[in-house]
């Protein structure tokens, strides 16, 4: 049975919001871990790499969201959604990377740009960009 609501492109985005309260609260387990309250952003090197590695993640999720409903909207919506959980992976790839070291982050933020490559190039609108 075909629908036309976006399901799939619904439940990604659903998903990634939670992914992204998620992060959010592991910043709070380590601002109090470190006892640094806001607004400070400073403080131990894991309390700034938490930090960074989460607002990192806030800096591309409107990107990721353009790209997964563009692609889901105007190619496909299975291929956009899969694309979708292999971002979520691929963020958090790069997050628990950079709360480790700064440089195994590396890993999942080359697959997040990649998959968000994907998802862009995909679409009807930037073919003809």
């Amino acid at each position: 049975m075909e629908t036309d609501s976006p399901l799939l492109l619904a439940a990604v985005s659903l998903l990634s919001a939670l992914h992204m309260g998620y992060l959010t609260r592991q910043v709070g387990r380590s601002r109090m871990a470190h006892n640094i309250l806001p607004p400070v952003v400073t403080g131990p090197p894991e309390f700034e790499r938490t930090f960074r590695a989460h607002q990192n993640c806030v800096e591309f999720y409107p990107l990721f969201l353009v790209s997964l409903w563009t692609c889901g909207t105007f190619f496909s919506e299975v291929f956009a959604a899969a694309g979708g959980l292999v971002y979520m992976l691929a963020r958090q790839m790069y997050f628990s990377g950079y709360v480790t070291s700064a440089k195994k982050r590396l890993p999942g933020f080359i697959l997040n740009l990649v998959v968000i490559g994907i998802l862009f190039k995909n679409t009807r609108g930037s073919r003809d960009l």
